[in-house]
C-alpha cells in the first residue's frame, strides 16, 4: 500500500466518501488509488473554484466533510474564494492540495510556490504530510480538525513522494473536540437581561437559522421575552417554508439594517458575530447596532448552542409553540410580463417539498424572502463569504449530497460566469439542478454600490465596466455546450412552463429570465 492508497482508505472509513477534484500530474497517484478504494465517489471538476464550492454545499446539507484534490499552489489559488465562503460558513472540508516531491522543491520548479501561505488565510487547520508513513495519521488528523466546532476547512498538502511512498496502512480514525459548554453563570445573566424586556434584539447566526428545532426554541424564547429574532443576512444555510419559524433577516443596505435595529439598548449574539457593514460608505457608520446599544454573548459559534438554548427556554418559562410559524400557502401562479417578483411567485407555486434553493441571485434576491415564506418546508442556502461563484458550485454538491432532493440555483448572470464549469460536472452527475439565470445583462449590484461611494453621476467608462451586453452572454448556448438542456423565456407564463418541465424531469436545466 502506498502513501495514496493508505489515505484514501483512512478518508473513506473515517466517514469523507466524497472527493471533489481537478487533479495534475503531483496528485496522479491519489488518482489512481481511487481504483483502490472504489467506494469513494470522485467528482471531476473543470474549475478548482467549482470543486471547493461543491465541498462547501455538500457540508452545508450534510454536516459532514467531503475532500477537495487541487493541484499545487497554483490550484489552490483557483479555488480559494469559495474555500472563503466555506470558512465563513464554518464548512467542514478537507482541502488536499499536491506539491512537488519534497526532494524537488529546491529546483524551484516552474510550479514551485508557497503553498501554505495561500493556505493559511483559508484554513483553520494546515498541516504538510513530510513522509508516506505518516500521511494516513495526517489524514485521519485532517478529518478530525475539519468537524472541530463549528466547522473549518482543513487543508492537507500531499507532497507527489509522499503519496507514491511505501507505507503501512490506513489509520484509525481521530475524535473532533466536543462543543464547548456554555457557562451556567452566562445563561443566568442573559436569563435576568431578557427579564427585564429593554428592547433586546436576540441575533442569531447559521446554527439555528439551519435548524428547525433551535429556530422554533429561539422563536419562543423571543416571544416570551418581547425580544425581536433577526437572523444574520448571508447564513450558511437557512430552514424556512411552512411550519417553521418566519424570522427577519439583517438587510445588506447599511441603512435598511442601521432602521432594522433603531431603538434596540441590548443585542443578544448566539452563534452570531456583532452586525456589521458588509463595505464602508462615506458617512455610514460600521456598527450596525446603536451606538449605545450594549452587546451580550450568550454562546459563540464553536459552543454548545443547543443546550445554552434549552437551558435558557426553561429558565425563562418561554411558550414551546412560537406564535411566527409560517403557514402553507400556494401562491397564483404568474402570468403576463416577467419580472424577479414573478419568478420567487412561481418558486413558491411550484417548488417541491424538502427542496434546496442556492441563492446567488444577488440584486434580484433582496425580495425574495416575503414572496417564499409560505412555500413547502425547504432549505435556503446563502453566500456567506460575499466572493462570486459560489452559487452554481454549491448547488452541485448540495445536489451530490441529497440526490433524492430538488435543488434550484438562482443565480445571477454575472456571477454565474465565475463558476459556470459547474453545469458541465451537474450533466455528467445527472444531477437534478434547476439553474435560474437573473439575466439582467449588467453587474447590477455594482451600479447601486457605485452610488453609495460618491459616483452619484457615473460617465461612460464607469458604467461600460457594469455592462454585460456587448457581447450579450448567451446562457442557453453556454449551458447546451457544458450537456445542459436550456430554455430562454421572457414571460411569466413561460417560466412557470419552463420551471415545471424542470422539476418533472431528471437531470439538470438551465432556465435563463430575461429581465
Amino acid at each position: 500500500m502506498n502513501g495514496a492508497q493508505s489515505l484514501i482508505r483512512t478518508l473513506y472509513d473515517g466517514g469523507v466518501d466524497t472527493c471533489f477534484m481537478n487533479p495534475g500530474t503531483s496528485e496522479m497517484h491519489f488518482v489512481a488509488a481511487l481504483d483502490f478504494v472504489p467506494e469513494m465517489r470522485s467528482v471531476l471538476c473543470l474549475f478548482e473554484g467549482v470543486a471547493t464550492g461543491c465541498a462547501d454545499g455538500y457540508a452545508r446539507m450534510t454536516g459532514k466533510p467531503a475532500a477537495t484534490l487541487l493541484h499545487l499552489g497554483p490550484g489552490l489559488g483557483n479555488g480559494i474564494a469559495n474555500l472563503h465562503n466555506g470558512r465563513k460558513a464554518h464548512s467542514p472540508i478537507v482541502n488536499i492540495v499536491g506539491d512537488h516531491a519534497t526532494y524537488h522543491l529546491q529546483y524551484d520548479a516552474p510550479l514551485t510556490s508557497d503553498i501554505e501561505g495561500l493556505a493559511r488565510p483559508v484554513s483553520g487547520w494546515l498541516r504538510t504530510s513530510p513522509n508516506a508513513r505518516v500521511v494516513a495519521t495526517d489524514g485521519a488528523a485532517a478529518m478530525a480538525a475539519a468537524r472541530t466546532p463549528p466547522g473549518q476547512v482543513a487543508t492537507l498538502i500531499l507532497p507527489a513522494d509522499t503519496a507514491w511512498g511505501a507505507a503501512a496502512g490506513p489509520a484509525p480514525p481521530q475524535n473532533a473536540p466536543a462543543m464547548a459548554a456554555v457557562p451556567d453563570e452566562r445563561i443566568a445573566a442573559m436569563a435576568e437581561l431578557l427579564g427585564r424586556r429593554e428592547n433586546t434584539v436576540i441575533l442569531v447566526g447559521e446554527r439555528v437559522l439551519g435548524s428547525e428545532a433551535l429556530g422554533r426554541l429561539a422563536s419562543g424564547i423571543a416571544a416570551g421575552a418581547d425580544a425581536r429574532l433577526i437572523g444574520n443576512r448571508a447564513a450558511a444555510r437557512v430552514s424556512r417554508g411552512a411550519g417553521r419559524p418566519v424570522l427577519a433577516r439583517l438587510p445588506y443596505p447599511v441603512d435598511q439594517a442601521v432602521a432594522m435595529l433603531a431603538g434596540a439598548r441590548h443585542v443578544v449574539l448566539v452563534g452570531a458575530k456583532e452586525p456589521v457593514g458588509f463595505f464602508a460608505y462615506p458617512n455610514s457608520p460600521s456598527r450596525l447596532a446603536p451606538p449605545d446599544a450594549q452587546i451580550h454573548l450568550l454562546a459563540a459559534a464553536h459552543e454548545d448552542i443547543p443546550a445554552a438554548l434549552d437551558a435558557l427556554a426553561e429558565e425563562l418559562g418561554a411558550p414551546a409553540h412560537p406564535p411566527n410559524l409560517a403557514p402553507f400557502a400556494r401562491p397564483p401562479l404568474p402570468t403576463g410580463p416577467l419580472t424577479q417578483n414573478a419568478v420567487w411567485t412561481a418558486l413558491c407555486a411550484l417548488m417541491p417539498e424538502n427542496a434546496i434553493v442556492c441563492d446567488e441571485s444577488v440584486t434580484c434576491g433582496r425580495e425574495a424572502y416575503p414572496f417564499t415564506e409560505t412555500a413547502p418546508p425547504h432549505d435556503w442556502l446563502h453566500v456567506t463569504g460575499g466572493a462570486i461563484g459560489q452559487g452554481l458550485p454549491a448547488a452541485t454538491g448540495a445536489a451530490v449530497a441529497c440526490p433524492e432532493r430538488q435543488v434550484f440555483a438562482m443565480e445571477g448572470d454575472g456571477s454565474g460566469m465565475y463558476t459556470l464549469q459547474a453545469l458541465w460536472t451537474q450533466a455528467r452527475e445527472s444531477l437534478n439542478v434547476v439553474t435560474v439565470i437573473f439575466a439582467n445583462r449588467s453587474y447590477r449590484i455594482l451600479q447601486g454600490e457605485l452610488q453609495k461611494v460618491g459616483g452619484d453621476k457615473p460617465g461612460p467608462n464607469a458604467l461600460a465596466m457594469m455592462r454585460l451586453d456587448a457581447p450579450t452572454l448567451d446562457w442557453v448556448s453556454i449551458a447546451k455546450g457544458m450537456g445542459v438542456p436550456a430554455t430562454r423565456v421572457d414571460t411569466a407564463d413561460a417560466f412557470v412552463a419552463a420551471l415545471r418541465r424542470g422539476i418533472a424531469e431528471p437531470g439538470p436545466l438551465l432556465i435563463e429570465v430575461l429581465l
